[in-house]
């Protein structure tokens, strides 16, 4: 009986007291209604008594990580320990005026941007997260939204200040809750301040940053007391649209941040000055203005920076004044933050080892009562979120990529299925490199990601028929062939995989062994367990010359006898690419010349003075391998090394990087967290490399957005010697490689020259496949990744050509054409995209 039928009996029941006086009558009425608001709260909260019920029993692998939290009185307990933290996707919504979304899609009328009968911003947001909701995430917290106009991080970017603004979060909140009523959500107040692309920009002093074009305004008093309204306002409406709370952003450089830091904060008044007390008075306003006008069950949670990464910013002392200010000031949770925007110590990368900064953290827990405090930066994994809170480092974990990589990252812990967890491998590329530039963001892994409207998840769809099965050959075990593989047997396709090697992987086994890249081993132990999960036969070891090398042995249940030993119905050519051999005089004449596939995959030994020819990413890659190689083992996978192991690299990280691990904490007289320079060790590299190039351009400039200041700096600190503008005149018969620089001829005498000049695409196969096939039996063939494109090794292409070619296959059955205009299809422009190159053009300033 619904709650609503069972309010009608007990209407009508008590129409007749003779019936209601009867004791046994009053018992049944009694249960009955106990039965209706049980069966009534059970449909309100859906997957929230499953999730529960589950963490109200200790979890025999991650105990801790599955123990629920109470967050005071008012509110209901967490789930589990791990937040989905926050990070910008593109999705958040803008502000921009119609008039001049009109003017800009005009503006860009040749490209493809977003139509409007596509899903809006705020459908696709709502699906992403409630993906994540329904997996069982404890917490989600959104990208930044802004409390006003001069916050945003972008012209015209998202922000929350009217009523009308009000319904398109109402969308978002409304899905994750209908999904997971257990999962919270906030919304995290961003404002940028100095950070801001536009030049209505406001800081604490007028102090410009590397991060935007424009000098920022010096605030007003009249500004400080405006934008604490506005942060108030902004979380009131926050509430109305259904958020349980917000989280202040506090860290990484943003406002708040910038108030608090001598670096930033160059004022004399109230809000400035050498007091710590005047320079926290304008973050402590703000928590206490909302925690005042908020209900009690309104979550605050406030990133702190505890480690600034920056000189002449807060000392640890001074950090933990705040703490105590903000616990007192009624904060629900204290989030981590690490390092500003502009550190140039690498905080979330690959090459930060897992769960570096967790020692942070851990520091300030002996500092504060009873608020809970959040881990964060570098943690992928159930089993290191596992330790974070086994050891006491940390009563919560927050992950942001994590989650893009793979929605169901708590599910999959929960029910101990690990190994099918699609690991983040911190790469930035999909992610954080498109945000940057006013992209949607989505993921190298997971190409779905952001998506989720567009390539719906597998379980959601209908199951293939056995009449409607393909029998698919996907060759070729790369990136795109895995993808591709994995993604066809998921949604039902009959899927052998060929490969000439004994091993999967391709150009990921190369990979892998670059130091800073071995998270590029659980992307391989994903698919391989995939793999094995939904049935794709394996034929390693195997040259394909012809169909007649793709027989298919189809014995699978569902595939009758008599359609075994048959050609298959689509071929999938991944077959990758082949290193390209630059037309230079007696290229490999001399043993010491060799390419990057001999040094990765052959492992052949290479001297103490190595010139590497080209200075794209493989270039650098190998240059990075040759200064680290002697270093580190690249053998092995990360989630293979021992705490020993581990502990090593996280130290061997902070010294290389100049984080004074040792002293932070007890050195009062320490702003930021760095070794000062003048008791910073030199790295002496143990080889001499020259890095060359034909472009007379800046060395490593196409690297990512994010992540190629990494890439540059491990270069200066190794002492490459960068030689852009080269002309490769030949070499000689003792292997030395002779060049013209600058007008100058220059021989290299070095002991190995290593050739990364790019690739060429290994398709030779298509063409033939293509037409024996089609003959055959009126079969398609595809060819997708470095095969149909190799003018970059660019997994992240490879890997979303391989699922969207599954899906269109999967959609469109055999319609060839319908299939190749999914694959050829150009990837949207975002409206917030065109704002920034619009802006960046009349201006002449480069935004985003």
């Amino acid at each position: 009986m619904d709650h609503e039928r069972y309010e009608l009996f007990i209407l009508f029941s008590s129409s007749s007291s003779s019936f209601i006086l009867e004791p046994l009558f009053i018992l049944k009425v009694y249960l009955l209604r106990r039965l209706a608001h049980r069966r009534f709260e059970r449909k309100r909260r859906g997957m929230a008594i499953m999730f529960s019920s589950a963490a109200s029993s200790s979890h025999p692998l991650f105990p801790n990580m599955f123990t629920p939290l109470d967050l005071g009185p008012n509110i209901e307990p967490l789930t589990n320990r791990v937040i989905m933290g926050s990070m910008h996707c593109g999705l958040e919504g803008h502000s921009i005026p119609k008039p001049l979304v009109y003017l800009l899609r005009s503006f860009a009328a040749k490209q493809k941007h977003s139509s409007s009968m596509e899903p809006s911003h705020q459908e696709q947001f709502g699906a992403y997260l409630a993906e994540r909701a329904a997996s069982g995430v404890s917490l989600i917290v959104t990208g930044g939204i802004a409390p006003n106009s001069t916050g945003a991080l972008t012209p015209f970017g998202s922000k929350l200040t009217t009523q009308d603004e009000v319904a398109y979060q109402r969308v978002v909140t409304n899905a994750v809750h209908a999904a997971n009523p257990s999962t919270k959500i906030l919304m995290q107040i961003l404002h940028a301040g100095r950070y801001a692309n536009h030049p209505l920009l406001q800081a604490p002093s007028a102090v410009p940053s590397v991060l935007s074009p424009f000098t920022p305004r010096a605030m007003t008093k009249s500004h400080i007391q405006s934008t604490i309204q506005d942060y108030v306002a902004c979380a009131q409406l926050a509430n109305q649209s259904g958020y349980d709370g917000v989280e202040i952003m506090g860290s990484e450089g943003y406002l708040i941040h910038q108030f608090l830091c001598p670096k930033t904060n160059k004022r004399s008044d109230e809000y400035g000055g050498e007091s710590y007390a005047n320079r926290m008075r304008f973050a402590l306003e703000i928590v206490r203005e909302i925690r005042s006008k908020l209900p009690s069950n309104f979550i605050i949670v406030f990133r702190l920076s505890m480690l600034d990464l920056v000189d002449n910013t807060s000392t640890w002392e001074e950090i933990v004044m705040l703490a105590k200010e903000l616990e007192n000031a009624g904060v629900t949770i204290l989030n981590t933050g690490i390092g500003w925007h502009e550190a140039r110590v690498p905080t979330i990368a690959t090459l930060v080892p897992r769960g570096a900064f967790a020692w942070v953290t851990s520091q300030m827990k002996t500092h504060l009562t009873t608020t809970p405090l959040c881990a964060t930066n570098r943690i992928n994994t159930p089993e290191k979120i596992e330790q974070i809170l086994a050891s006491g480092q940390a009563d919560l974990v927050s992950m942001a990529r994590p989650f893009l990589a793979d929605p169901d990252f708590i599910l999959k812990a929960k029910e101990m299925r690990q190994e099918e967890i699609n690991t983040c491998i911190g790469c930035n590329q999909a992610c954080l490199d498109h945000v940057f530039v006013g992209k949607r963001a989505s993921c190298l892994v997971n190409p779905r990601a952001c998506r989720e409207l567009e390539l719906p998840k597998i379980e959601n769809l209908s199951k293939l028929s056995t009449e409607n099965r393909l029998k698919v050959a996907v060759i070729g075990s790369g990136p795109a062939g895995l993808a591709a593989a994995t993604t066809l047997a998921q949604l039902g396709q009959h899927v052998t995989l060929y490969d000439k090697s004994q091993q999967i992987g391709g150009q990921f086994n190369m990979a892998k062994r670059i130091p800073g890249k071995q998270e590029f081993y659980e992307t391989l132990r994903y698919f391989d367990n995939m793999m094995n999960k939904h049935d794709v036969k394996r034929k390693l070891g195997v040259t394909v010359k012809s169909v007649a090398d793709l027989v298919l042995d189809t014995d699978s249940d569902d595939v009758s006898s008599s359609t075994s030993s048959t050609p298959p119905d689509v071929i999938v050519l991944a077959t990758g690419v082949l290193p390209r051999t630059p037309p230079i005089p007696n290229i490999y004449g001399h043993a010491k010349i060799l390419s990057y596939v001999d040094v990765l995959a052959r492992r052949v030994p290479v001297g103490n003075r190595v010139a590497v020819i080209g200075a794209g990413g493989i270039g650098v890659d190998i240059a990075e391998y040759l200064l680290h190689e002697q270093e580190t083992n690249v053998d092995i996978s990360l989630s293979q090394k021992s705490v020993e192991e581990e502990a090593k690299d996280v130290q061997k990280f902070f010294e290389e990087w100049n984080v004074d691990k040792t002293h932070w904490g007890t050195d009062s007289s320490i702003r930021g967290g760095l070794i000062p320079k003048e008791r910073q060790i030199e790295h002496i590299p143990k080889r001499t490399v020259y890095l060359m190039q034909r472009k007379s351009g800046k060395i490593g400039a196409s690297l990512g957005k994010t992540t190629g200041w990494i890439h540059r700096a491990q270069l200066a600190k190794g002492k490459v010697q960068l030689l852009p503008g080269c002309t490769y005149d030949r070499f000689d018969e003792d292997g030395n490689l002779h060049i013209t620089i600058q007008g100058a001829s220059k021989v290299l005498e070095v002991d190995n020259v290593i050739v990364c000049a790019g690739q060429d695409k290994c398709d030779e196969l298509f063409l033939p496949l293509q037409s024996e096939l089609a003959k055959l039996n009126g079969g398609q063939t595809y060819v997708i990744g470095g095969a149909q494109e190799a003018s970059e090794l660019d997994a992240k292409r490879a890997i979303n050509m391989g699922v969207r070619l599954a899906y269109a296959i999967y959609r469109f059955g055999k319609d060839e054409q319908r299939i190749l205009g999914a694959l050829t299809e150009e990837e949207e422009i975002g409206d917030e995209q065109l704002m920034l190159r619009f802006l960046s053009k009349i201006s002449g300033k480069k935004l985003g």
